[in-house]
């Protein structure tokens, strides 16, 4: 109990939202889920997300003697929005790569815990590896799995990353919470390429951020035109719509200050930037992902709808 209190104020200490603590067990309905998911396609391109599918349901498999995993909610909800006539960017990108700053926080966290608790083994991931963040999140009642597939915290929404520690030490577990979604269908209703199939399962090769992000092909097919709402990178529709989102608050976090740019760049500035410019001002966005030929088809492809 001593543990898990330390752990959480912890969490708390580096500005982490929310800490939920699971058993380090295999996720079998997930991986059924998953199975069948896989199965249907809906990953599209991101062929990825077919290996290492014994570690994805299993933290044991990434962590030798693993007993917990600490599941973390770390807020990105922006104070500022872009202007209005701009291609839209989500906002999760708005400021600096959130893995580059979360990663940092965990190192700091398994560092802490093992001078406070002794030999602590354990490796944190954000987006990084094999893990279901999000199972994870639900069974350590950090919120319920929404219709559109993302953690919703009854207090606060889901503008969250989500991060995992996956350690060797047995500690206190929490347990999942009701599902508060009801008969809501907002974000089925507003998906602009109907990528949300029934509530819960998002078909990812008809996401928009797939398209605008995971997409490496030379163009985006043609029989998606029109259908983007005009979103440049990743796409926001779902959660700006979900009514739990009202609760939203913006971050503290320094680091997640939006980028100029993206606040203020015309539809004009973001097609006259150059390769050189680009690199400099996203030099250290998720921007960067998409790469400057990327962020360019997106344009195009909007300007065609």
């Amino acid at each position: 109990m001593e543990q898990t209190r330390y752990i959480k104020d912890l969490a708390r200490e580096l500005g982490f939202d929310y800490c939920g603590i699971s058993a380090a067990v295999q996720l079998d309905d997930d991986a059924r889920r998953l199975e069948q998911w896989l199965k249907k396609g809906m990953h599209g391109s991101m062929h990825y997300m077919e290996n290492h599918f014994d570690k994805r349901i299993d933290p044991r498999k990434l962590v030798d003697g693993a007993k917990s995993v600490i599941t973390l909610l770390y807020n990105y909800f922006p104070s500022e929005r872009q202007r209005e006539d701009a291609p839209k960017v989500s906002k999760y990108a708005y400021g600096a790569d959130y893995h580059e700053v979360i990663r940092e926080k965990l190192k700091t966290m398994l560092a802490r815990m093992q001078e406070r608790i002794g030999a602590v083994q354990g490796r944190g991931f954000v987006d990084s590896a094999p893990v279901l963040e999000r199972s994870w999140a639900r069974r350590s009642g950090l919120g319920w799995m929404g219709k559109n597939g993302n953690i919703i915290n009854k207090q606060s929404g889901s503008f969250y990353f989500i991060a995992t520690l996956i350690t060797d030490i047995e500690l206190e577990y929490d347990g999942p919470v009701a599902d508060y979604c009801g008969t809501c269908t907002r974000c089925l209703d507003a998906c602009p390429t109907g990528a949300i199939v029934s509530p819960g399962v998002v078909d990812g090769s008809r996401c928009i951020s797939y398209f605008t992000i995971e997409l490496k092909d030379q163009l985006i097919p043609e029989k998606m035109q029109g259908s983007f709402d005009n979103w440049m990178f990743g796409c926001d529709t779902c959660q700006d719509v979900c009514p739990w989102n009202r609760f939203s608050k913006p971050n503290t976090e320094v680091a997640f200050t939006p980028i100029p740019a993206i606040l203020n760049f015309s539809t004009s500035d973001w097609e006259e930037m150059t390769e050189e410019a680009f690199k400099t001002i996203f030099r250290h966005s998720p921007l960067k992902r998409s790469k400057y030929a990327g962020i360019r088809r997106n344009l195009h492809f909007l300007e065609r709808k």
